[in-house]
């Protein structure tokens, strides 16, 4: 006989249906941000990529630059470019010294910390958005 799971609280559905919403909304922004990016001569190195301590949303090439992208969805471009803390720099540039050394042929690429930013809908890159710290 199986076993059914208590059913969630209002309060937990709810909290799991915005976050699901958010996630949505998040995958959109990263993929309006691609599309942006590739519009305009990058080519897509990797997305999502993930490691212990840090996490990178898009990896682009273009010539020799090579750019570790943030996308942040808001309301505001302001408020989006605001949103990329001192702590999430140090998470992308943790995950790219990772990225880096599985990529040993990038190293003598220019880098940079792009954004991507989306509000209402509309894509803004920003070129050197943050400073992208390897140490």
């Amino acid at each position: 006989m199986r076993r059914s799971r208590p059913a969630r609280s209002g309060v937990k559905a709810a909290a799991g249906a915005a976050r699901t919403r958010a996630r949505r909304f998040g995958l959109r922004a990263e993929w309006i941000a691609a599309a942006l990016l590739a519009a305009k001569g990058y080519r897509i190195l990797a997305r999502h990529f993930l490691v212990a301590g840090g996490e990178i949303d898009l990896i682009v090439k273009r010539r020799e630059t090579i750019a570790f992208v943030e996308v942040r969805a808001r309301a505001d471009f302001g408020d989006a470019l605001a949103s990329i803390g001192r702590v999430k720099q140090r998470r992308i540039g943790r995950a790219a010294r990772v990225w880096l050394s599985r990529n040993p042929s990038a190293i003598n690429a220019t880098l940079r910390g792009d954004a991507v930013l989306v509000a209402r809908g509309l894509p803004r890159h920003v070129v050197a958005a943050f400073d992208l710290v390897l140490e």
